[in-house]
């Protein structure tokens, strides 16, 4: 029984150890939520409005003609998945990976696959899916610079004729308790003004471009495409503090529930060890009145 008493204190010892490590995980991904989750509310309105305006420009010009606008007869369909280089965040990258996996079988070769985080590219590579490219170390809070690159190669894989298709798999932030895995297609861009305002509303408005439509559009294209790139990582990167936040705050009460239950253990042991030592000296001392 004292083999017994030893064996729980150790357990509860080890299990403290580790709760100490998941509370500590929670606190920083609480502070790193905060910053990344003013981010993405924050960029939600000019992504929003960006994509307004572009439809209200393409719908004002007619026929106007642009590479990003072109839809490829060639190419394959890209799919841009991003995912975080750590675990320990729930159900965060798991959900977004089954998701982007549907899609990809459903393409089946016709499917390009660019991988964002580690855990993406490890969990196709493992599958051998054929990676397209792949991109780790991306940061806690990414920046604008990153985006640009990103978005950049992508409009390079597009024009080029590699892909005639590009979509971004993310989990949307709605709460650190809650992300919705999402696909977007970012390329060929989408013209449409929003819901309740249709290309023949905004057909009917006439701009005044200076300098030309082609230079206008030409510069907002290129910038759209960045912006929508720049605000699916903000997305994906709070979502990911979100859910490290709180599967490591389940974590933690689960450690004082396992806590519990081996102190009430331990002391029913304890006890039942202090009731034995007690039996014993009570029967030997029986035993010597006898003799």
């Amino acid at each position: 029984m004292a083999q017994s008493t030893r064996d729980i204190k150790r357990r509860i010892r080890s299990i403290k150890s580790t709760q100490k490590i998941t509370k500590a995980m929670e606190m920083v991904a609480a502070a790193k939520l905060r910053r990344a989750q003013e981010k993405a509310v924050s960029s939600r309105p000019y992504s929003n409005k960006m994509q307004e305006v572009l439809g209200r420009l393409t719908a004002g010009v007619g026929e106007f003609k642009h590479p990003l606008l072109s839809y490829p007869e060639k190419g394959k369909i890209g799919f841009v998945v991003i995912t975080g280089d750590r675990g320990l965040a729930g159900g965060y990258n798991i959900n977004i990976l089954r998701l982007a996996q549907q899609h990809i079988d459903s393409c089946r070769d016709e499917a390009a696959i660019i991988a964002l985080g580690r855990k993406g590219r490890d969990y196709f590579r493992y599958r051998n899916y054929p990676l397209l490219r792949d991109y780790i170390n991306i940061g806690d809070i990414p920046t604008y610079i990153q985006a640009r690159e990103l978005a950049k190669e992508l409009m390079e894989l597009f024009t080029d004729g590699t892909l005639r298709e590009v979509h971004l798999l993310f989990n949307e932030f709605i709460s650190p308790i809650q992300q919705k895995p999402t696909i977007v297609r970012l390329l060929p861009v989408e013209t449409e003004a929003g819901e309740g305002e249709g290309e023949e509303h905004w057909s009917e408005v006439e701009y005044i471009f200076e300098p030309s439509p082609a230079e206008v559009l030409g510069e907002l294209l290129p910038r759209h495409i960045e912006i929508q790139v720049y605000h699916a990582l903000l997305e994906a990167k709070a979502s990911e503090h979100g859910a490290r936040m709180t599967a490591m705050g389940n974590a933690t009460d689960n450690a004082q529930e396992i806590i519990d239950k081996l102190i009430l253990s331990y002391n029913r042991a304890r006890q039942a060890a202090i009731t034995k030592e007690i039996s014993e000296i009570v029967g030997g001392a029986e035993a010597l009145k006898n003799m």
